[in-house]
């Protein structure tokens, strides 16, 4: 068996979960979590390192003779992090910069989706140029108006206007620079009525693919879905539609098209890839694709894949999966996310967490946490501890996970009571 050193970048939920999967894998070797946060210590060795600083990165690879670069979130793939190490020896889990486009740029998503006839929104672009055209196309759209800036935007460049007049006011000033050079190109979309999923695909960019545990995760801070959106305050796994017809749809209308198109236009694309989905009426549509895994539906995902993740992980980089399994557990895994007071918007850092860190029932995630100079473990981000637990049903799961928050403590502490509930009766 061979071992293989591996360095994972990140430092949030998803990257405590991916961290918790690989270091139960037998053949993991020397593993490093880059900058990692307050848990992932547990699972590896947490290294002072920007997931953007690939010269830095590039030397701690040749120092600790790394064979394996995991990229958690998106910002590094973006900036082309997978063209960086395309002549060393080393394997990134990711796509290159021009797959990265995907999650970078709206647009090209979106004629991207137009090109290989995959089912979206219908939509248009527009630039401060087009101003007019932009204001005159959302008057032939119905309310709610839904407005994207092209870019990386933290999170937060979808707008989901009711008025007509706020939202020709609001694509004035994203075209002002109200995201930065992120809004420099806003997508006008149709709005789609329906109940979300998110399908994960991991994919070795020469057509072979596995598909991951479906999940449903929950971005506003209030129960009902009401309030801000948010990073994501909690997600479920498995989803009740997305039974056996519904994913046959996405395989064949969504999946397969994706992963053909992708090669078909000569990108290299060895990585994750998230499909942000909607069910209108039984008929799955793209809202988006994400080019790595999903916060906090990592969090569900990792303990729901029965399989060795090293393996598929290897496999997918070196651009052939083969036979390599991703068998799923049949329990429901629910997450439940503990916030800091204030989150979304302003909050405090800095409180100490305490309380039972180690549950029996449940596996506690880090998010938002970090060690201080005393060597205690404090709150360092909004979203700051996630709990899953595996259950007989999403009911049984959730208990559990709300059990294990309640034994965790830090000032100001909130979480969305309704986790999961949407789903009980479908």
């Amino acid at each position: 068996m061979t071992k293989l050193n591996i360095l994972l970048l990140g430092s949030g939920g998803r990257e405590s979960a991916l961290a918790w999967k690989i270091s139960q894998s037998p053949r993991t070797g020397k593993f490093y979590i880059a900058p990692g946060n307050g848990g992932t210590e547990r699972y590896g060795v947490n290294v002072e390192l920007s997931p953007l600083d690939f010269d830095g990165i590039g030397r701690f690879v040749a120092d600790n003779s790394i064979d394996m670069i995991v990229v958690g979130n998106e910002d590094p793939l973006v900036a082309g992090i997978y063209d960086h190490f395309a002549d060393s020896p080393v394997l990134v889990v990711g796509p290159s910069k021009a797959g990265a486009a995907l999650e970078g740029s709206k647009d090209f998503a979106k004629h991207f989706m137009e090109r290989h006839a995959i089912p979206t929104a219908r939509y248009r672009s527009f630039t401060a140029a087009t101003l007019a055209d932009g204001k005159a196309f959302l008057e032939t759209l119905r309310p709610p108006y839904v407005l994207k800036a092209d870019g990386l935007a933290a999170g937060k460049g979808v707008l989901i206007i009711n008025d007509l007049d706020e939202a020709k006011a609001s694509l004035e000033e994203m075209l002002s620079g109200m995201f930065g050079a992120s809004s420099a190109t806003v997508v006008i979309e149709e709005f789609l009525s329906g109940i979300e999923c998110s399908v994960f695909v991991l994919t070795d960019g020469n057509g072979s693919y596995r598909i991951l545990p479906v999940a449903k995760d929950y971005k506003r801070i209030g129960e009902g879905d009401t309030g801000l959106n948010t990073g994501g305050m909690g997600a479920v796994s498995p989803v009740p539609f997305a039974d056996k017809e519904f994913m046959d749809k996405v395989e064949r209308r969504i999946i397969r098209p994706t992963v053909e198109g992708l090669k078909a236009e000569g990108i290299v694309y060895r990585g994750f890839i998230f499909l942000g989905l909607i069910n209108v009426g039984g008929e799955p549509m793209v809202i988006e694709y994400n080019v790595r895994m999903g916060d906090p539906e990592t969090e569900v995902v990792m303990p729901r894949l029965a399989s060795d993740l090293v393996d598929l992980l290897e496999a997918a980089a070196r651009g052939d999966l083969g036979d390599t399994p991703a068998d799923h557990d049949p329990r429901t895994a629910v997450t439940v996310m503990a916030v800091s007071g204030g989150y979304p918007g302003s909050y405090a850092k800095g409180l100490p967490v305490t309380g039972n860190l180690d549950p029996g029932q449940s596996i506690l995630f880090h998010a938002g946490t970090t060690r201080d100079a005393d060597g205690r473990l404090v709150t360092a981000g909004g979203r700051v501890i996630a709990a899953t637990s595996y259950g007989a049903g999403i009911a049984d799961a959730l208990a559990k996970s709300y059990a294990a928050l309640e034994d965790l403590a830090f000032a100001g502490k909130y979480l969305r009571r309704d986790i999961g509930r949407d789903l009980m009766n479908l």
